[in-house]
């Protein structure tokens, strides 16, 4: 359960002890190949139960087609060449998620009070079907109740409009939201007069935006998708795309049926990224399917870093070897700034801290670094594994660092690719969704639109977590997502927002943040990326941008699941309206009617974007400009791609302790859980579990199977703890543990980040292991 050793509201120790929440856990063995056979029954035989054969073939041949909806569960970008089932099993099962027919009742509200839905799971609130009517919970009163959306609208704006200042209220983002609806929330946020605009790429991949945009001056994927074919090496860093994006594997599969090699690291072995069984061929069917990884370096955590540097130094001594055959000198004199400081940098490496650091051998770290000298066309590519760490921003500008050195940045097979989680994130931070916008793009949205935009900075998720703590931030709206689950400290968040005098969430199904509330709470439902919206113009489409910088559209497919439920863009324009009146004289009411006047401004203020409404049409979308790509321009302070300093950093693992980092189980989307089940990790029935090394194990004095208590231990802060978790005995690295996001937010302090980036350091938390305390049930 989340969070369920922290009294929402109570001390940071747990003040509730109870049994196991999962009786019924199963242990197994964990897979060494992923997908197959199955994937399609894991996929289809929840969607064929919960949808019904017609509802399941309309979507499943439609998700993710040139004239279809774009699905929700990732940012993966799609081939020119599609498949006629372009989709994998976590994508089937947000579909299906999003698209039941099960719908929440208006009896449910007065029969569940607030109080106890506290002690209802993630799981168990998203089974109850979607939300199809506008509810409020009034100040004092424990239980929601049915609302009209006139009164909704009219009554935040009346909530809104009482603030002392606009910077009292907070306009939060999931990365679900379309360009369109992203454009229209940011207008009205500064409209408004905030700069608040926190999203959840703030606690993802700020510490990629940091980096890339001081480095080569763009905060996305410097390639294209058809890069991956012509690679002759792939990098995965600090990711698991056989869960979190699997589709990747099919390029992966392509790529090395190409001739390409592929090295991984990460603490823990992923089944995705040892073999893979194509669902969609023969050999992966009834053959063996193909081996991906040619290397793993099973790296400590927070080893990233001094990796990086070590196959640096690596590259530039056999550049002194033989000299002029190693760089790409005329790449680096046209194109590059610091470079010489670089060199001075990583020669004074000192190696045996930075092996050290990695946990890998000099064997393990040559090997690598061979493979990257004798590779011409190389794709780095990375998740949340690399930016949830406390030196993330420096470790992914030494990973930049290694790609220029011999040119792997602006040529075909080439580049830096982050994996966005999140089906648009990319795209909402394009449309304006930051609270640090730059003067450019506001200048250009006040040229559009007639008024002056707030200028001084806004406040990110975890700041806007210390503004509700401290009383600043009184109103709290929400266009999806999980606010309070999925941001890091958990007790610390909850009882931030309960210091809110309005939350206000707009979803499609029950989660965490709909019973965690300030003192007054609406719910507002949307319609789902599967369902058809018909606005007073006739059909409407959405857009999104995927993690390779391309923009397509996305056309819903079935009715909606109920009358009486709006799309994300007729909420905020009709509360725009009520909030705003005739303020600024912007035409909301005729954004919900055509989205295509959105999509109109957004040409005269998004670079990239000035034939959007031709462009979005045509089959397959486009794509955006990117000048490191396309031509070798870098929009930095220096106009070229920087080569930067950065002091090996090393994460310090005190004797008897481990450095934990959270993670997905396999049937889960972000703080989405859709089954007790972890298949490649062999857990079945239950999530309280903890994945250590064996000989740690052994070390500390434990057993596999036994029960612990975990605690998280930082300087100057008080511990946190995780209580009554089972030990799995499992091949992580050395030193290093795992368990399941988003129940071990509870360990990691709010201000535990990544330098620079203030990304939650999920990904390096000291903890300690104890015997489980024995109580009784709660």
């Amino acid at each position: 359960m989340l969070g369920k050793d922290v009294k929402p509201g109570g001390d940071l120790n747990g003040a509730e002890l109870r049994d196991a929440d999962y009786p019924d856990l199963e242990i197994g063995h964990k897979k060494e190949w992923a997908v197959g056979v199955p994937a399609i029954l894991n996929s289809m035989e929840p969607a064929l139960a919960a949808m019904g054969p017609a509802r399941t073939a309309r979507l499943m041949t439609t998700i993710n087609q040139k004239d279809g909806f774009d699905c929700m569960s990732c940012a993966w970008p799609d081939p020119g060449k599609r498949h006629k089932l372009e989709f994998c099993e976590n994508g089937a099962k947000a579909v299906t998620w999003e698209a039941t027919p099960v719908t929440v009742p208006t009896s449910f509200w007065a029969e569940n009070s607030l109080n106890s839905l506290l002690d209802r799971s993630e799981y168990w609130l998203g089974q109850q079907g979607r939300l199809i009517e506008p509810v409020h919970k009034p100040s004092g009163s424990d239980n929601y109740e049915p609302i009209s959306w006139d009164r909704a609208f009219e009554l935040i704006a009346e909530r809104l409009n009482a603030l002392s200042s606009p910077d009292e209220a907070a306009f939060y983002t999931s990365g679900r939201t379309a360009n369109e609806t992203a454009f229209i929330y940011q207008l009205f946020a500064r409209a408004f007069g905030t700069n608040n605009l926190p999203d959840c790429s703030n606690m993802c991949h700020e510490s990629t935006g940091t980096a890339l945009t001081e480095t080569i001056g763009i905060g996305k994927s410097t390639i294209a998708y058809d890069d991956f074919e012509q690679a002759d090496l792939i990098v995965v860093m600090g990711q698991n795309p056989g869960t979190n994006h699997p589709r990747m594997l099919g390029a992966l599969e392509d790529a090395k049926r190409n001739g390409a090699k592929i090295v991984t690291v990460n603490p823990l072995p992923e089944a995705g990224l040892i073999r893979y069984k194509n669902p969609q061929t023969v050999r992966g069917i009834i053959g063996r399917g193909t081996q991906l990884s040619d290397h793993f370096l099973q790296i400590r955590s927070g080893g990233d870093m001094a990796l990086l540097q070590a196959v640096s130094k690596r590259v530039l001594a056999a550049e002194a070897a033989a000299p002029g055959t190693v760089l790409d000198h005329d790449f680096i004199d046209k194109h590059t700034h610091g470079f010489e400081e670089f060199v001075a940098n990583i020669e004074a490496l000192d190696e045996d801290a930075a092996r050290a650091a990695t946990g890998l051998t000099d064997e393990e770290i040559d090997a690598f670094a061979n493979l990257y000298l004798k590779s011409e066309r190389v794709i780095i590519t990375w998740a949340m594994g690399l930016t949830q760490q406390k030196n993330a921003v420096a470790t992914l500008k030494e990973l930049i660092s290694l790609l220029l050195l011999r040119g792997n940045i602006g040529k075909p097979g080439a580049g830096a690719s982050p994996i966005r989680g999140h089906s648009n994130v990319q795209g909402d931070r394009t449309m304006g969704i930051w609270e640090q916008m730059s003067d450019r793009f506001l200048d250009a949205l006040d040229a559009e639109f007639g008024f002056a935009s707030p200028r001084p900075h806004g406040y990110d998720a975890l700041q806007t977590v210390d503004g509700l703590t401290r009383g600043e931030i009184k109103v709290f709206f929400a266009v999806g997502g999980n606010f309070v689950a999925a941001i890091s400290d958990t007790a610390v968040a909850e009882s931030a927002m309960r210091g809110a005098r309005l939350t206000v969430q707009v979803s499609t199904k029950l989660n965490r943040s709909h019973v965690v509330t300030g003192e007054e709470a609406l719910i507002l439902p949307t319609l789902g990326r599967t369902e058809v919206d018909i606005q007073a113009s006739g059909p409407q489409f959405v857009s999104v941008e995927d993690s390779v910088c391309a923009v397509h559209a996305s056309h819903g497919k079935i009715p909606p699941v109920a009358p009486n439920i709006l799309s994300e863009v007729s909420i905020v324009s009709r509360l725009a309206a009520a909030t705003l009146g005739d303020r600024h004289g912007i035409d909301w009411a005729g954004f919900e009617a055509d989205y295509d006047r959105i999509r109109d401004h957004i040409s005269r203020v998004v670079p990239g974007f000035e034939h959007f409404n031709e462009d979005v049409r045509r089959k397959g979308g486009f794509i955006l400009p990117n000048g490191p790509r396309d031509a070798r321009t870098f929009d930095t302070s220096t106009g070229k791609a920087m080569f930067t300093v950065n002091a090996l950093w090393a994460l310090e693992r005190p004797e008897g302790r481990l450095i934990l980092q959270t993670m997905r189980s396999h049937d889960q989307f972000n703080t989405t859980i859709y089954s007790l089940n972890d298949r490649y990790r062999g857990v079945k029935n239950g999530r309280d579990v903890i994945f250590v090394n064996p000989d740690d194990i052994a070390e500390l004095g434990l057993e596999d199977g036994q029960r612990v208590d975990i605690f998280s231990e930082w300087k100057d802060e008080q511990d946190r703890v995780l209580r009554d978790y089972r030990v799995v005995s499992y091949p992580t690295a050395r030193g290093c543990a795992a368990a399941y996001y988003p129940e071990a937010n509870v360990l990691v302090p709010l201000h535990s980040v990544s330098d620079r980036s203030n990304t939650p350091a999920s990904k390096a938390v000291i903890v300690r292991l104890e015997p489980a305390r024995v109580t009784a049930p709660a």
